[in-house]
């Protein structure tokens, strides 16, 4: 059987702060989020650069180091056309790069940019007129951020994306009550008990795919999905769902994601439990417990919905509307 060689070398940790770039506004509005636009006074990400190429063989076999673009100087082409983009979102950027790659260096087949984004909060700061934001000070962020990967390649048509994905690291959310767990199968190894309201502490990695991936570089703010918007969809499912598992959760996130954005594809989905441990069950005169970190092992959920399993919704949705009329 033959096989397709693994062979590709880069940089990583390339940080990136570029200060002024292009505001996005004019985003699609939606019921769970107050998300309006990003004004990208700091446009922050941490990239991992790739080169491709057959070119780059004899770099590896022969030690033959006449067509390799040194990591260092991948790392400064990057920073350098960091301050050339006119655009507004990483995806747009990361694009940027890569093409710009390929025009300059004719022996390269592909180039794969992956980032994760470093954000910064606006800070209150005390004015003549009260609290307000500050224009010049902000707050490194601790708290979830935008990823993405994008690949552009060298193909029969000129050069394409032939990979793209955005999506949205390390979201933690607790639920205090609302979650249970029960009903699953009780045998020789169980020895958890059911849960008919439980907190559920989780964390979340989601990313998702556009059906057109030029929707992705925010060129038309309409078609762009982001990642705080995904974020408040997840937070508001959680709030709304009287869920009886992550995976039922997870699943009805997806079905808001997809609903809201017609654009998307799919919705990938990377949950973990996190849950606390039950410390104090009954605290007098108050429905509070107390709780410390659960201890290891902890569970772990992979999903990817679709828009068929959109479809398949709607569709017993409406049968079952349907069926009660009747």
């Amino acid at each position: 059987m033959g096989t397709t060689r693994t062979m590709y070398y880069g940089k990583g940790d390339v940080y990136v702060f570029r200060t002024y770039a292009q505001p996005l506004y004019g985003v699609k509005e939606i019921p769970e989020s107050g998300f309006t636009g990003r004004n990208n006074v700091i446009f922050g990400m941490n990239a991992n650069i790739s080169l491709k190429g057959d070119a780059f063989l004899t770099s590896f076999t022969k030690g033959d180091n006449s067509l390799v673009v040194a990591t260092d100087s991948m790392k400064n082409f990057m920073l350098q056309h960091a301050g050339q983009y006119e655009g507004s979102t990483m995806e747009g950027f990361l694009t940027f790069v890569c093409e710009r790659f390929l025009e300059t260096y004719s022996h390269i087949d592909a180039v794969e940019i992956k980032c994760d984004e470093i954000t910064f909060d606006s800070v209150q700061v005390a004015k003549e007129s009260g609290l307000s934001e500050s224009e010049l000070v902000y707050r490194r962020s601790r708290n979830e951020y935008g990823i993405t990967t994008v690949e552009v390649a060298r193909t029969e048509n000129g050069t394409e994306i032939i990979k793209q994905s955005s999506g949205i690291s390390d979201l933690q959310l607790i639920k205090v009550s609302g979650s249970s767990f029960y009903g699953y199968i009780q045998d020789e190894y169980t020895t958890l008990p059911e849960a008919k309201d439980r907190p559920l502490f989780i964390y979340l990695n989601i990313a998702w795919r556009y059906n057109d991936v030029t929707d992705a570089m925010g060129i038309d703010p309409l078609r762009y999905v982001a990642a705080e918007q995904v974020r408040d969809i997840a937070q508001s499912v959680f709030h709304q769902l009287e869920n009886r598992s992550i995976q039922q959760l997870i699943y009805q996130i997806g079905l808001r994601i997809l609903e809201r954005f017609p654009q998307l594809a799919d919705v990938e989905f990377e949950s973990n439990n996190r849950t606390w441990e039950t410390i104090v069950e009954m605290i007098p005169k108050s429905k509070g417990q107390v709780f410390t970190e659960p201890r290891p092992p902890y569970g772990f959920q992979k999903l990817i919905v679709t828009r068929e399993d959109l479809k398949k919704e709607r569709n017993a949705a409406a049968n079952a509307a349907y069926t009660t009329k009747v």
